[in-house]
């Protein structure tokens, strides 16, 4: 499963992410991973959830942060959600194209590795491809 989160900045995105990611540590039996741009969260999230900074803008493309996912992937099989925050941060480039591309790959990636994604986007609904307002939370 891929699902979305978007709005403007300051919305509430970021605490529902981290809603979600605690609220599910308490019903999962494997790993959670949560991916953000800094490490403002890491205080509310539970200790056993793995936090990964991915920097602002370290990535240049949805092909890179494509690749950063895999290496993830790779390291640990019992991963069963990755949680996604600052995502138009983390890739220095990404326009609506990119992220219905994005999105392709994370389908593919969900379907063979058994693994849900929820990404949040600085991005209003309305501006949104409809590719991704079909995944919308």
């Amino acid at each position: 499963m891929v699902s979305f989160i978007a709005g403007k900045k300051g919305e509430g995105k970021t605490k529902l992410l981290i809603q979600k990611a605690n609220d599910q540590l308490k019903v999962t039996d494997g790993n959670l991973v949560f991916i953000d741009d800094d490490r403002r969260t890491t205080s509310d999230l539970h200790y056993n959830i793995r936090f990964i900074e991915a920097g602002r803008g370290i990535l240049a493309n949805y092909r890179e942060f494509s690749g950063f996912l895999l290496g993830i992937l790779a390291m640990n099989s019992d991963i069963k959600t990755i949680y996604i925050d600052g995502l138009t941060n983390i890739i220095s480039k990404l326009d609506a194209e990119d992220l219905v591309k994005l999105a392709i790959r994370l389908k593919l990636f969900s379907e063979k590795n058994d693994v849900d994604f929820i990404t949040c986007v600085n991005w209003e609904i309305d501006e949104l491809p409809p590719e991704i307002k079909e995944m919308l939370i």
